[in-house]
């Protein structure tokens, strides 16, 4: 004990001399180890905005109020490229802007240092996903989609209203072609913000096209659009078909009638709504014989482009809940050998050049008029031969009250 006694005695006043030496040394003797020079760092800039674009990009930020700052550099692709841009203002309200071209489509990294005229540069500011768009973002785009249940609405002074859906990105806008009613190229243009447009003056049966253009983010640059315009739907009028010009027109293995009164030219009797016995069509109720599905045939008296069917059932009983609609222009060897019943004789419907223009489905009794479209750009027809396949009741005796066919216009 008396040893490290002894020892504490002679440490003491080797550390108070430590002490003192080290507390009588300058503040600035570290210059010593840096050339007699201090450690100067400039103000580092604020309120990095990026503006993205295509195969450029612009960064604009706020100055540094430090008035030593004389030029900020901006590094990228691992420091191996860079620019340089003068320092014009300290006033942090400003916005210096830096536009940097030529820059293939990636997300980049840029560290930006703001320097004074000795050559000293600021702590780093690193910017991180800066986009740049090209051909990958462009690929990705398409054309804003016409409105699936309501694509346009033809108006009684010739003009079509056109209808889209909302768009599912940064849309600017939709450039729309079509030809007016002089004849003449016309473009309407749509916003993305809106959800239709107006075709003044449309001439009918002139294809519409269109092409939307798309930004990747707000304040971009540059405007991307699709690759390549598309095709609007259809437009027409839709007009019903001159029904004084309808004659029966029964083919090999068409159903029979009821009586003399329910025939097949009941049909377009011109009668509104549904109807009774015997104001409507009736099929013979030879069932056994004949069963679903069962065929009925007639001649609309000239060629139609045809867009519509509207059918309206009995006010009770034996309505079609379904049925194909098919079409054809030239009745000649048209006729087919097959019963309805036959699993071909679809098939031979085709091969004797008939269309199916659409099968209609009802969800209902059957008895009030409901409209089904055909399909798009059916051919022409002047015939049209009616199959059912299943009716509300199951019964295989067919009645209807009314057929009415639509004509693009």
């Amino acid at each position: 004990m008396r040893k490290y006694h002894i020892a504490a005695k002679l440490l003491l006043p080797l550390c108070g001399l430590f002490f003192f030496i080290a507390c009588t040394r300058k503040a600035t003797d570290f210059r010593d180890f840096l050339g007699n020079t201090e450690v100067q760092y400039p103000g580092t800039v604020s309120g990095i905005t990026l503006f993205p674009g295509n195969g450029r990009l612009m960064i604009g930020w706020k100055p540094s109020p430090d008035p030593s700052i004389s030029k900020y550099v901006l590094f990228w692709n691992n420091r191996q490229d860079s620019i340089t841009i003068n320092a014009t203002s300290h006033n942090p309200t400003d916005t210096v802007r830096c536009l940097i071209t030529g820059l293939n489509e990636y997300a980049y990294t840029f560290f930006l240092y703001s320097y004074d005229a000795a050559g000293n540069r600021s702590i780093v500011t690193e910017i991180d996903n800066a986009h740049v768009y090209g051909n990958i973002y462009k690929s990705t785009l398409h054309n804003r989609l016409p409105d699936a249940a309501t694509p346009y609405k033809v108006r009684d002074d010739g003009s079509v209203t056109l209808f889209f859906t909302t768009p599912d990105t940064i849309n600017i806008s939709t450039s729309i072609r079509y030809t007016n009613a002089a004849g003449v190229a016309a473009v309407a243009t749509i916003a993305g913000n809106q959800d239709s447009v107006n075709l003044p003056g449309y001439k009918a049966g002139q294809a519409v096209t269109y092409q939307s253009s798309y930004i990747p983010s707000k304040g971009a640059l540059d405007t991307f659009y699709t690759n390549s315009y598309d095709t609007f739907p259809d437009i027409y009028k839709l007009v019903a078909c001159d029904k004084s010009l309808f004659q029966e027109h029964d083919l090999p293995n068409d159903m029979g009638i009821y009586q003399s009164d329910t025939r097949v030219s009941k049909l377009w009797d011109g009668s509104v709504g549904p109807q009774g016995y015997p104001n409507i069509f009736h099929s013979d109720d030879n069932g056994s014989n004949d069963p679903l599905p069962r065929t009925l045939t007639f001649d609309m008296g000239k060629l139609y482009n045809l867009g519509q069917i509207e059918e309206t059932g009995r006010n009770c009983c034996n309505n079609p809940s379904e049925f194909e609609v098919w079409g054809i222009a030239d009745i000649t060897n048209a006729a087919t050998s097959l019963k309805a019943t036959d699993p071909g004789w679809a098939a031979e419907m085709s091969s004797k050049g008939w269309t199916l223009l659409t099968t209609a489905i009802r969800g209902d009794d059957g008895n009030e008029a409901m409209k089904f479209n055909f399909i798009p750009q059916a051919p022409p027809a002047r015939y049209i031969r009616i199959r059912v396949l299943h009716t509300v009741n199951n019964s295989n005796s067919i009645n209807m009250s009314e057929v009415t066919m639509y004509s693009k216009q």
